[in-house]
C-alpha cells in the first residue's frame, strides 16, 4: 500500500527556525488562530504569524496571563477559552463567527502533558479531553469561518503518538498511567487531522498533524526536575544536556511550516516532523510516523466516537 507519508524535500531541516520558514511569505489580511498562542512554542507560533502580517487570535484559558504575554506584539488579540470546558469553547467559537470573520489557519498548539490524573466535564481524562475533545469541538463549532478561509488547521501532536488510542478505556478508567494517557491524546491529535482533511478538503480546506520535536517549555510544568535530570534533559542547575533538544523557535518551525508553506499545496492528512513530511517509523529508529495514527478507519472511529461525546459534527448533516 503506498502511504503520501514520504519526505518532499523542503530544504528544512531540524534546527530551521519559524523566521527562516516564512521568509518571503507575507500573510497580510489573513487571520491566524493559534490555542496556547501565549505560552511557549504557541508563544513563539504567534509572533512569527504577527510578524509575517498575520492577525493572531489568541484563546486562553488565562487570559490576563495571554495579554501579558503578548504584550508588544502587533496583530495579536487574546479571547477567553478553556478546551477542557465545552461550554467555553462554544462561547469563544459564537463569538468570533459573530464577528463575521474568515479564519485562514488555525494551529491547535495548547496541551497539557502528564498530568496527574484529573477528571473534567462528565469525567474524562483530563489530556484527551483538553488537548483531543477540546480541540475537535472548537474546529467543529468553527467549520464555518474555516471553511469559508479555505483554512490550513495544524494539530501539534507528539513523538509520543507511538502509544496509540486505548479504545477499550479511553477515560483510563482501568488504572491512570500519566505517559499513556499522554501518549493517545497525541495519537488522537494526528488521528482527527487525518479525518478533518478527508472531511475538509472538497471545501479546500487542508490538515496536518506535526511533531515540533523536544523542546523545554512550561508543557513540563507537572513533571519534577528530578524526572527530567534522570531522563537526560537537564542538569541539576536546571541548564539543558541533550543535544537533540531545539530552542522554541526551531520547536515551533514545523507548525508554521505546515500552517504557511507552499510546498504543501495540494497536500493534507500528513504528520511532519524537522518542517518536512516524515517517513512511516521504522523499528529502532528515532522519528517517523506510526501506521496506526494515520489510518482512515481509525481515524473515522475516533471522529465518530468524539462526535458523540462532544455533541458537535459540522459534517454530520453531509453524511
Amino acid at each position: 500500500m503506498t502511504t503520501p507519508q514520504h519526505n518532499i524535500g523542503s530544504g528544512f531541516g531540524a534546527r530551521s527556525t519559524t523566521d527562516e520558514v516564512l521568509s518571503g511569505i507575507d500573510l497580510s489580511g489573513s487571520t491566524a488562530i493559534v490555542t496556547g498562542g501565549y505560552s511557549g512554542l504557541g508563544l513563539e507560533t504567534t509572533r512569527a504569524l504577527a510578524a509575517a502580517g498575520a492577525r493572531v487570535v489568541v484563546p486562553a484559558r488565562r487570559p490576563a496571563a495571554a495579554r501579558k504575554a503578548i504584550e508588544g506584539i502587533d496583530n495579536a488579540e487574546t479571547d477567553d477559552l478553556d478546551l477542557s470546558d465545552l461550554d467555553s469553547v462554544r462561547g469563544f467559537a459564537e463569538r468570533f463567527l459573530a464577528s463575521g470573520r474568515t479564519i485562514d489557519l488555525v494551529i491547535n498548539s495548547a496541551g497539557i502533558m502528564a498530568c496527574p490524573e484529573t477528571r473534567v466535564g462528565p469525567g474524562w481524562e483530563a489530556q484527551f479531553a483538553t488537548n483531543h475533545l477540546g480541540h475537535y469541538a472548537l474546529i467543529n463549532h468553527l467549520w464555518p469561518a474555516i471553511a469559508r478561509g479555505g483554512a490550513r488547521v495544524v494539530a501539534v501532536s507528539s513523538g509520543a503518538h507511538g502509544m496509540g488510542v486505548r479504545w477499550d478505556d479511553l477515560q483510563f478508567e482501568r488504572g491512570y498511567d500519566r505517559w499513556q494517557a499522554y501518549g493517545q491524546a497525541k495519537a488522537a491529535n494526528v488521528l482527527f487531522a487525518v479525518q478533518l482533511d478527508a472531511l475538509g478538503r472538497d471545501a479546500g480546506v487542508r490538515a496536518f498533524a506535526v511533531h515540533p520535536g523536544s523542546i523545554l517549555t512550561p508543557l513540563q510544568r507537572h513533571l519534577a526536575k528530578a524526572d527530567m535530570v534522570d531522563a537526560g534533559w537537564i542538569d541539576e542547575h536546571g541548564n539543558p544536556t541533550d543535544p537533540t533538544f531545539k530552542t522554541p523557535a526551531q520547536g515551533a518551525a514545523t507548525q508554521v511550516w505546515a500552517a504557511v508553506s507552499p510546498q504543501l499545496t495540494g497536500k493534507g492528512g500528513v504528520y511532519c516532523e524537522d518542517c518536512d513530511v516524515a517517513e512511516p517509523a521504522r523499528d529502532g529508529a528515532e522519528g517517523g510516523v506510526h501506521p496506526h495514527a494515520t489510518d482512515p478507519e481509525q481515524a473515522a472511529r475516533l471522529w465518530a466516537l468524539s462526535a458523540g461525546l462532544t455533541g458537535v459534527d459540522a459534517f454530520a448533516a453531509a453524511r
